[in-house]
């Protein structure tokens, strides 16, 4: 009876070897033997060594009483915006002050999913009071231009506003129509955190509707007045923050904006606050259950349970 207890606890654990090198093989366990992405700091007992059937050993973990969870210092590549968004929040809400912690917290949460755009519009329909998209400019994270366009408009134009568009008749002889415009830079803004300055008008101009939570408008942001000595309800433009706090002058001269230049500026101007503005936002943010398969601080050792393996594996490891 010893001996066929010894056998299947022998063949039990033979397939518990298998279904680990399988999940160390899809990134669901460490390549260490500690499952999850959990830190040091969770505190496991690691190093506990099994023995195989054959004599030989490998590391493994035993969880000791569960202490505070700590989250995950990275993503998946593939996640969604929203758990980007959560994700960051919950990381600034427990960093307690500690600005080691934080400050490299868009490069640890994939900077790819921060762009910046900056829209000049022309006048057009009657007397010239509808304003059309002319040009629209989007850059990444680090400032580059990713999208630079002139945009024809759908109805004839009747004041250029040069003045503060910078747009010329000149420009609309190789813009591109609307449509193709539009369908063009939906296409990089989809999923990604959008920053801008009084971006509700970039926005009215694609007659597009980005989500809230997804949107960084520096117009709104009370961390950039407070810093720049301004009341929270003020309305501020992009030029006078710019002069503030980032000592530079933008929008200057009489030949128009240069919405390359504005959309760098409003970039460097959250990631002058990003640590603040998003730990002002972890706030607001509803929280979110935890899901084994997306969230990097669940417990992947539920996987080892032989009702999420499939039935051909099942045999192959008996």
């Amino acid at each position: 009876a010893l001996k066929s207890r010894s056998k299947k606890k022998s063949r039990k654990h033979q397939r518990f070897m298998e279904r680990r090198a399988v999940l160390e093989q899809k990134g669901l366990l460490s390549p260490h033997g500690c499952l999850g992405t959990q830190t040091p700091e969770v505190g496991l007992e690691a190093h506990t060594t099994l023995t195989k059937a054959n004599g030989t050993t490998a590391p493994c973990c035993h969880k000791v009483p569960k202490p505070k969870r700590i989250v995950s210092s990275s993503l998946s590549p593939s996640a969604s915006p929203d758990s980007i968004a959560r994700h960051h929040s919950v990381l600034l809400s427990q960093g307690n002050g500690s600005s080691k912690r934080v400050q490299t917290s868009s490069l640890v949460l994939h900077p790819g999913k921060y762009v910046a755009i900056d829209c000049e519009m022309v006048g057009t329909g009657p007397q010239g009071r509808l304003s059309e998209l002319a040009r629209c400019s989007v850059v990444n994270y680090e400032g580059d231009v990713i999208y630079d366009k002139y945009v024809l408009p759908e109805l004839p134009i009747v004041d250029y506003r040069t003045r503060w568009s910078g747009i010329t008749r000149q420009h609309m002889k190789n813009a591109i129509p609307f449509k193709a415009a539009q369908a063009e830079i939906l296409k990089i803004l989809k999923d990604k955190i959008v920053v801008g300055h009084a971006i509700h008008n970039d926005f009215q101009a694609l007659k597009y509707f980005h989500p809230k939570d997804r949107t960084r408008d520096t117009s709104q942001s009370r961390v950039l007045k407070k810093r720049a000595g301004l009341p929270g309800r003020a309305n501020v433009s992009l030029k006078n923050l710019a002069r503030h706090l980032l000592h530079k002058k933008i929008q200057v001269g009489c030949k128009g904006h240069s919405s390359v230049e504005d959309a760098q500026t409003a970039m460097e101007l959250y990631r002058l606050v990003e640590e603040q503005w998003e730990k002002e936002l972890a706030h607001s943010l509803p929280p979110r259950p935890p899901s084994p398969i997306t969230d990097p601080t669940a417990d992947s050792s539920q996987y080892l349970d032989d009702q999420y393996w499939p039935t051909d594996l099942m045999a192959s490891s008996l």
